[in-house]
């Protein structure tokens, strides 16, 4: 569909994305984290992500270093959220970034939304499309000295997960599957390679229904980059449950793009 028009109609309307503000919380079942993102004048939205504690061994959930992993995984989360009206302009009220990161997070969110822009017909730039500012805090992290060991492995819907359970030698008491929002197909797979119920980290993000209100109401939608999601979330998730190896795997395929774009 064409929505050029649209694109540049709403970035003129909504010239602000903002990221308010992280939330981490915990109890006994479950660790949640929210996150706050507003667009003014069009909408707010507060999407989280919930973690199963089961009886894993977790660390304490405290801390810069913590702090600064939730604060990153909202960095990747507010792109589904941020592309309903592609605002120019991307105020981070919580956190802190230097030149060198806002570049990296330009990379990532333009070859991301690659299929976005395609199937939308949007013409623009790695330079133009957005511009990130940062009004938070620096986080003071100290350097740590982590005895980590050990496996977590992902288990998506295809058959690359499983041929990693089936080659791969982890240890299935010590080790952990990993699954987002979980499916009985994945559960099975998991629980098939040897898995018990508390070795398999279930992990429930949910999609604020504001964004779904906007999608049915014609504003921009199209893929957004879920390996950066995973990726930041395996990595989060690795360090609270002390695991060194995140063992992701993706079928050969998945290394040539189905969009080719030109680098501008």
């Amino acid at each position: 569909m064409d929505n050029s028009l649209k694109f540049k109609e709403l970035r003129e309307k909504y010239k602000e994305f903002i990221y308010e503000d992280y939330e981490i919380k915990e109890n006994n079942e479950e660790i949640c984290i929210e996150y706050k993102f507003v667009i003014p004048g069009c909408a707010k939205f507060k999407p989280n992500i919930k973690i199963l504690k089961k009886n894993m061994n977790i660390k304490e959930i405290k801390g810069n270093k913590i702090k600064n992993m939730v604060f990153h995984i909202g960095l990747i989360e507010l792109i589904s959220y941020w592309k309903s009206t592609c605002s120019p302009n991307v105020i981070i009220k919580c956190g802190s970034l230097n030149e060198e990161q806002k570049s990296w997070l330009k990379k990532l969110y333009f070859y991301g939304l690659g299929e976005l822009f395609f199937t939308n017909n949007i013409q623009t730039n790695i330079n133009d499309f957005i511009n990130i500012k940062t009004e938070g805090e620096t986080l003071e992290i100290q350097e740590e000295k982590d005895n980590l060991s050990g496996y977590i492995v992902p288990i998506g819907g295809g058959k690359d997960s499983i041929v990693t359970l089936e080659t791969l030698r982890v240890d299935k008491n010590k080790d952990f599957c990993l699954i987002i929002n979980p499916k009985p197909v994945t559960l099975e797979c998991a629980k098939t390679a040897g898995f018990d119920n508390d070795n398999i980290i279930e992990v429930y993000r949910t999609i604020d229904k504001e964004l779904l209100n906007l999608n049915s109401k014609g504003y921009i939608n199209g893929h957004t980059p879920f390996s950066s999601m995973l990726a930041s979330l395996s990595y989060f998730i690795a360090y609270i449950t002390g695991k060194k190896y995140v063992a992701l795997s993706n079928e050969s395929s998945a290394n040539e793009p189905n969009v080719m774009r030109r680098k501008n």
